[in-house]
């Protein structure tokens, strides 16, 4: 098994609870890790046989449009979406990075990051 790693994929949303982040939304960065097997791809150089990059940012995206008000939520269902279109993963880690988060002080970011593992629970 390999791992995949698209990071660092930003959008600006409109997640949480204050009435504020609501309006004006804030900016929001998407980590995902694929565990899976590449072998297919490595030897044929088919971009059918491993993880459309492309596809994955836009799930993401389509999916980040929906406010919620936890990034708990929006990482739940992220995740969902990835393993629909992404079935044949070993695991499929998806971290939700909210900057800024206000906390009535200085708080550079929140996270939250969750594995197939825990699809049980979504």
């Amino acid at each position: 098994m390999a791992k995949l790693y698209i990071s660092g994929i930003e959008c600006h949303a409109f997640h949480g609870c204050l009435k504020e982040e609501r309006i004006i939304g804030q900016k929001f960065s998407v980590d995902v890790i694929f565990d899976v097997d590449l072998k297919e791809a490595i030897l044929t150089d088919d971009l059918r046989k491993t993880i459309d990059y492309v596809a994955v940012k836009d799930i993401v995206l389509r999916e980040m449009k929906i406010p919620s008000n936890l990034i708990e939520n929006v990482c739940g269902k992220i995740l969902k979406s990835l393993h629909s279109q992404f079935p044949n993963t070993k695991d499929i880690i998806v971290k939700v990075i909210k900057f800024n988060p206000p906390v009535n002080g200085v708080v550079k970011q929140t996270a939250i990051e969750l594995s197939k593992n825990d699809l049980s629970i979504i």
